[in-house]
């Protein structure tokens, strides 16, 4: 085979994995992830040891903000494509994000509060509007979103790895107000590249594409007015974190009714079984997410005071601890990618529930055994750290079968004129978790005591509580397996590709 040939042989397999405009998507990605990583990571140890507040109020505080980035995921789903086109509603978000990690370097409580409204206010809308860009550029059929998705979340995880890297190299030193100011240049990279890719990242067939010239700016300043009243409410929120959270379990309550509504509501039935499967998927989810939004709150205390953080002759900074995840999610996501395919190629299938049960055992056990852990503890009551590896490794695998295609789920069940919606509604279940999580974390620290040998004991049970649960979850869905495939109907798919592809045949 020539040079040439085997250059078209490799722009082919691309093609088929990363379509045109998700590579620029990618680096988007990357990119724009880089702050947040800065935040979720360290705004529990910042709000303890630099503002010294109570656990309790750094802990609802870290997770409203968690809960609130997820929740407005669903407001993105409703301004993107409606208000503004998702490009622009996504630099608006960037120039917020900017602000708010300027903001944030001033160490003063009234400016936690405000910049992590104004961060919020972008981070919040913005990630959907990354997931709808990358979704239009495929057909409702198209298994190759997956793949994009799984590329997508790989350099997500590339820029968390670098956020969680350089914060944990600043949290060494206390110096939190160089950390927040060099996580805003994250945002500015991310402007720029979207900047020069304007036109490749345009919409397709959305309600604001569709309106005349004249009526898209009036459609514009409506959105802008919006995001600043959001802004504001967000600040106000914040400072009320136990109303904050009450509120946005409230709305995902909420969000299940309007979503089985909708599901009524089709007219056809095929597309009401799909909106019956992923409801019922989505709120399973919420264990899922529940266990891995421990991870900036309650685990990450539990890692800094908790456990022997000497590992291989360094001190291990407790945000670096999430990098293990990272590794495993950048190594794992490309892998898994490659080996779906290959499976799909041989005409063997792996089904959204199926992938669901795993991440839900997964992260069961990656819990259960921390327990464990704490029982072989050192007579100082610090855990090894290899059960914080194992945990961490345990976690992450189970994130690769769930997040990704969680994704890629709602372009194949969600009908297109729902997408938004349903898009934004899948990822605010992750907000609803977070609070959870913030109550769990309250339970697990059990005491104000920081002493490893008051705490293990409610850190052991909590963990336990929890995997066990979750283990539990993924058996009783993989028990519905039958009912699941009815609704989804990827058994039909499977059959149908499996007779136009030669490995079917």
């Amino acid at each position: 085979m020539s040079q040439t040939q085997t250059t078209k042989s490799l722009y082919q397999k691309y093609t088929d994995i990363m379509p045109t405009g998700a590579g620029a998507l990618f680096f988007i990605q990357m990119f724009a992830t880089l702050s947040f990583s800065v935040l979720y990571s360290t705004i529990v140890l910042y709000t303890t040891n630099r503002l010294k507040l109570s656990d309790s109020i750094s802990t609802g505080i870290t997770a409203s903000f968690v809960a609130f980035n997820y929740a407005l995921h669903l407001l993105g789903g409703y301004i993107g494509g409606n208000y503004l086109s998702y490009r622009n509603l996504f630099a608006v978000g960037m120039c917020s994000q900017v602000i708010g990690c300027i903001l944030l370097s001033f160490p003063t409580t009234t400016c936690l509060y405000w910049g992590l409204a104004v961060f919020l206010t972008g981070a919040g809308l913005n990630v959907t509007c990354i997931n709808c860009m990358l979704t239009q550029l495929f057909q409702p059929q198209d298994k190759r979103r997956e793949a994009a998705f799984l590329w997508n979340y790989s350099g997500m995880n590339i820029g968390f790895f670098v956020g969680f890297s350089i914060s944990g190299y600043f949290q060494l030193y206390n110096a939190y107000q160089p950390l927040f100011l060099l996580a805003s240049l994250g945002n500015v990279g991310a402007l720029l590249m979207t900047a020069f890719k304007w036109k490749t990242l345009s919409d397709t067939n959305t309600r604001y594409l569709k309106l005349p010239r004249s009526k898209q700016l009036a459609s514009s300043i409506k959105g802008i007015v919006l995001i600043i009243i959001l802004m504001l409410a967000l600040q106000v929120m914040l400072k009320n974190a136990h109303f904050s959270n009450h509120l946005i379990m409230a709305v995902g309550i909420m969000m299940v009714f309007v979503i089985a509504i909708l599901a009524i509501k089709q007219p056809h039935a095929d597309a009401r079984k799909k909106i019956w499967a992923y409801l019922i998927l989505a709120i399973t989810s919420v264990v899922f997410w529940t266990l891995y939004q421990l991870a900036p709150m309650g685990l990450m205390l539990f890692v800094e005071r908790n456990v022997d953080r000497h590992y291989l002759g360094l001190l291990i900074a407790p945000q670096w601890v999430q990098n293990i995840n990272t590794i495993v999610i950048i190594i794992g996501g490309p892998v898994l990618s490659v080996l779906f395919t290959a499976m799909r190629e041989r005409g063997l299938q792996w089904t959204i529930p199926n992938q669901f049960s795993i991440a839900l055992l997964l992260i069961g056990i990656s819990l259960a055994i921390l327990p464990v852990g704490i029982h072989f503890a050192n007579p100082a009551g610090l855990v090894n750290f290899n059960w914080i590896i194992a945990s961490y490794v345990f976690q992450s695998i189970g994130e690769l079968f769930i997040s990704p295609i969680g994704y890629a789920m709602v372009g194949q069940l969600a009908p297109v004129h729902l997408q938004g919606v349903m898009m934004g509604t899948w990822m605010m279940i992750t907000g609803v978790a977070a609070t959870l999580s913030g109550y769990f974390s309250t339970m697990a620290l059990g005491s104000n005591s920081i002493n490893p040998l008051i705490t293990n004991p409610s850190f052991s049970h909590t963990f336990s509580l929890l995997g066990w649960t979750s283990i539990a979850t993924g058996v009783l869905l993989f028990l519905c397996m039958p009912l699941l495939l009815r609704l989804t109907q990827e058994n039909k798919l499977v059959a149908k590709q499996q007779m136009i592809s030669p490995a079917g045949i």
